[in-house]
């Protein structure tokens, strides 16, 4: 199934600066939210595809890899090759060694010349209430691993890697012109300081063949998106040997229908009916915990108000604390009236004094004072 391009989806040029992106998402933001178009599904999946294309584009990383790969960058969580590309393992290090290029990621040598395998990303998407309660997820992920019949070497089985001549084991070649020393990467063995006469079948040599695991990554509660996950030891099997690099599970968050995240305190808009605000009344609001609580209004509540719920927001990272929930009220003016509901109104209306609205007669007096008492 064809999927609309990002950079179409928030109208903007595939040149366009951080300050471009964030205005655009905002405009169309604005006119596509479900609360502006109650009912309407098809706001709301145009809202959804919106946060998925400002989510990818606003990040760096993810933006370089969508430019290069487009969509197949992020399907199943992780950056795929597109089909007839390079060989796996060329890919893998490729798109990844982007990410992670501070000495820790592929070519850094182990001792004996053996190549540390390159750190990998997989970039998973959870839900809030996964995020409130914590979750055990299983992933898959396509990944070098070391060569079960010659043990990672890359030698044949019964055979093992000998020492390079030409550097002796060394990896480097050393050399003097006048009062300078001059090294370089030994031509031999590539740096390995390692050569093989039999390489292993299975492996061609590397050491390595591309597999497909499945890993079990344990979320905490009162993760927040962005929230990176380190796996030590589970990125890239080493060339010949050499130590696995890392995983890392990069954490980002769904848009939920009901509540707004700001830290560990969540916001939740709820409407009134005008008579409820100016009445007072009660009603019951959602929790995330999948509860309910009963909130209580008073008389004369205005659009705007909030009401803490204390404890009742998300739980903070490693800590037994509770953020808060806020729910804010947004009073709802009655729409299609009958004659009678308008003659009431009416008949409110002939009667109301300064004192049923106070800020509407606070406001004009200010207006009075600045036009000089007119």
């Amino acid at each position: 199934m064809s999927r609309t391009c990002f950079y179409e989806t928030l109208e903007v040029e595939r040149s366009a600066d951080d300050g471009q992106l964030k205005s655009a998402y905002r405009k169309a933001a604005m006119r596509w939210h479900p609360d502006r178009n109650p009912g309407d599904a098809e706001a709301e999946a145009r809202f959804k595809e919106l946060n998925a294309a400002y989510d990818c584009l606003k990040d760096p990383q993810k933006r370089a890899a969508y430019d290069r790969f487009g969509h197949a960058a992020f399907e199943n969580g992780m950056g795929g090759a597109p089909r007839g590309g390079p060989e796996m393992n060329d890919f893998m290090s490729d798109i990844f060694e982007s990410f992670f290029g501070d000495g820790r990621g592929r070519g850094q040598r182990a001792p004996g010349g053996r190549e540390r395998g390159a750190d990998l990303r997989y970039n998973m998407e959870i839900t809030l209430e996964d995020a409130y309660a914590g979750k055990t997820a299983q992933i898959r992920i396509p990944t070098s691993v070391a060569c079960e019949p010659c043990s990672g070497t890359g030698a044949k089985p019964g055979s093992k890697p000998r020492q390079c001549a030409t550097c002796g084991g060394s990896g480097k070649i050393r050399s003097s012109q006048g009062f300078f020393l001059m090294e370089r990467t030994c031509p031999s063995c590539q740096g390995r300081g390692q050569t093989i006469d039999d390489p292993c079948e299975a492996c061609s040599g590397a050491g390595r063949v591309t597999r497909e695991r499945t890993l079990e990554v344990a979320i905490p509660a009162g993760v927040e998106d962005g929230t990176r996950i380190r796996l030590s030891g589970e990125g890239e099997a080493g060339m010949r040997g050499g130590p696995a690099g890392d995983l890392y599970i990069f954490l980002s968050m769904e848009p939920h229908p009901l509540f707004q995240r700001d830290g560990a305190d969540l916001y939740c808009r709820v409407p009134l009916a005008m008579t409820t605000a100016a009445l007072g009344g009660s009603f019951e609001a959602p929790t995330i915990d999948g509860g309910r609580t009963r909130v209580k209004i008073p008389e004369g509540t205005q659009s705007g108000t909030q009401f803490r719920l204390k404890g009742k927001g998300m739980p903070v990272l490693r800590s037994r604390d509770f953020g808060d929930m806020y729910i804010q009220a947004t009073v709802e003016i009655p729409q299609r009236l009958t004659r009678r509901q308008k003659e009431l109104l009416e008949e409110f209306a002939s009667g109301a004094s300064e004192a049923n609205h106070p800020e509407s007669t606070g406001f004009l007096s200010r207006v009075k004072e600045f036009f000089g008492g007119a």
